[in-house]
């Protein structure tokens, strides 16, 4: 399974990112050991995701939401947003 995820960082920012094992890459950020972006910014904390069944649209799903406004995240995030925007 593919999985595109939202982690809230410890100063309030967002990050997304997409993996293939969701526990295991949540705590590679919390160790410091993941991207750049969050490894300042720990502690971590995992609030979205959404499960995909190819690489491919999990990679478009991630370039989809890293566009998004923080607005339209915050939506997302609270149920309010469309997995499909």
């Amino acid at each position: 399974m593919n999985y595109t995820y939202i982690l809230k960082c410890c100063d309030g920012t967002l990050y997304t990112g997409w993996t293939t094992n969701l526990e295991a890459r949540v705590k590679v950020h919390n160790e410091g050991r993941g991207a750049k972006y969050t490894r300042g910014r720990r502690p971590v904390e995992l609030v979205y995701f959404e499960e995909l069944q190819t690489k491919e649209e999990a990679l478009r799903r991630e370039y989809a939401i890293k566009h998004m406004k923080r607005v339209e995240k915050v939506r997302l995030i609270e149920g309010q947003g469309s997995e499909n925007t």
